[in-house]
């Protein structure tokens, strides 16, 4: 049931009009995804990430990412790979539940309606976690949604 609430499509950050990569979330995670360019051997690509920074690119060149993260991660549990011509970069959100309206600080940031979604879908799961026998992918809610994190006590660790 979990599955029916995972993000339905991912997000796309531009920058000057060329799409830099995509990206999703869930509770616990951010992930990003970038296409890789032909002809380059897979050791030569490289990822540092740091608890609010990342740096992505070719060793050798000018790194293609280079950017604050909008949140803080937790680097002993984010990690990346690369997968059929995509660098997959898993970022492990150092506050579960909380709504990123971007993975860049103060760039490429969602729309207030589609954050907004964000933030219901992550309430959604939040709720399928803590109560597994019941289905909440058809659940909506009316108004505003309120902060996975902190609704009714906050998330459980346990």
């Amino acid at each position: 049931m979990a599955e029916k609430l995972a993000p339905e499509k991912r997000h796309d950050f531009v920058h000057n009009g060329q799409k830099v990569f995509e990206w999703d979330q869930n509770l616990e995670e951010v992930n990003l995804y970038i296409s890789l360019p032909p002809n380059v051997i897979p050791k030569a690509f490289h990822c540092k990430i740091e608890s609010k920074h990342i740096e992505v690119g070719i060793k050798g060149n000018p790194p293609y990412l280079n950017h604050d993260l909008s949140a803080p991660v937790k680097t002993d549990c984010s990690f990346w790979t690369l997968e059929d011509d995509i660098m997959h970069i898993t970022l492990q959100k150092r506050e579960k539940g909380q709504t990123w309206a971007s993975p860049i600080l103060g760039q490429g940031q969602l729309d207030p309606y589609a954050t907004d979604l964000e933030q219901k879908r992550l309430m959604l799961q939040r709720f399928q976690e803590e109560n597994p026998g019941f289905d909440f992918s058809q659940a909506q809610f009316t108004g505003n949604c309120p902060d996975p994190r902190s609704f009714m006590g906050g998330i459980r660790s346990d």
